[in-house]
């Protein structure tokens, strides 16, 4: 039996990880609270391939994952080298992105909208000159179609990669998953994303012959991604996520991020870590428990 000094120690970490990603110990930053308004089941609902993956702890790796992904894109990469906050408040901006998943996943459409006007105006701002993959000088705007698109496969491949690596169930499987989240995209102003996993496959490669690239900035971002500000024990188990999102990465994303290939071993000892967190944390994440509130209020009062 694990003595109790040891069961508060492992408490301390979770909590103090758990900040690092959703800016708050509790798992309940300010935001959080949003997830009970609004009178409809949201983009998603109970039933959903969404809220069995996005309520996973593999979101952790895949978040990581998607990261690295869009780091293989020129445009993207110059946005978020020349606009985001992640060098002074890499935290900050970790917990943004955190903010916008949970929230889209769980709220009702009116908060769904209201976060995603919120990220279409910080967008607005970012725009700006980035060189293409054949070395061409080109315009960016994190509103153009064509990069919204990408920041949409790398998550949704993302995400549906880590919970499937991890040995996890889609009940509804992988085209319900996509054909759902794409939902997320449509606020954000991106017409028409995949809305099966073939599509997925097929726009992704696509993106790899005619867009991925490395450039001079890929090195920066993939070492900062590589070694964030974490203390020591949480960068231990950071690692351990990090090293699994790499071992789900192709040959192409591998060879474009100057990254060397991991052993799947990674995965085994990630889920093995992840599940320890959820013993310590509990199995239901504070945005889960919001939405179930929200949910079966609305059954009480027959609006759903």
């Amino acid at each position: 039996m694990p003595k109790l000094k040891d069961l508060f120690i492992a408490k301390l970490f979770a909590e103090n990880f758990r900040q690092k990603v959703s800016g708050a110990k509790d798992g309940r930053p300010d935001w959080v609270a949003q997830i009970s308004e609004g009178d409809d089941e949201g983009l998603f609902g109970e039933d959903s391939a969404v809220w069995q993956v996005h309520s996973s702890v593999a979101t952790l790796i895949g978040g990581i994952r998607a990261l690295l992904m869009q780091a293989t894109h020129p445009a993207p990469l110059a946005g978020v080298t020349n606009h985001s906050r992640y060098q002074a408040d890499p935290m900050g901006r970790l917990a943004g992105t955190t903010r916008w998943v949970t929230i889209t996943t769980f709220a009702s459409t009116q908060i769904v909208n209201k976060e995603a006007a919120r990220v279409n105006q910080m967008h607005s701002k970012v725009s700006g000159e980035y060189k293409n993959k054949k070395n061409e000088i080109e315009q960016y705007s994190a509103q153009n179609m064509r990069f919204l698109l990408w920041v949409h496969c790398a998550f949704t491949d993302s995400f549906l990669t880590a919970h499937t690596a991890l040995g996890y169930p889609i009940t509804k499987g992988r085209d319900a998953y996509v054909s759902e989240w794409a939902k997320s995209a449509i606020p954000l102003g991106l017409s028409n994303p995949p809305r099966t996993f073939s599509e997925l496959r097929d726009t992704l490669d696509d993106f790899r012959v005619n867009d991925l690239a490395t450039t001079a900035d890929t090195k920066g971002i993939v070492d900062f991604i590589l070694n964030p500000q974490f203390k020591f024990t949480e960068k231990i188990f950071y690692k351990i996520l990090l090293n699994a999102a790499i071992v789900t990465l192709g040959d192409n994303e591998l060879k474009i991020l100057g990254l060397k290939k991991r052993s799947t071993i990674w995965l085994k000892i990630s889920k093995v870590s992840l599940e320890f967190l959820l013993l310590v944390l509990g199995s239901e994440s504070p945005a889960l428990t919001e939405a179930k509130a929200r949910i079966t209020r609305l059954k009480k009062r027959n609006l759903i």
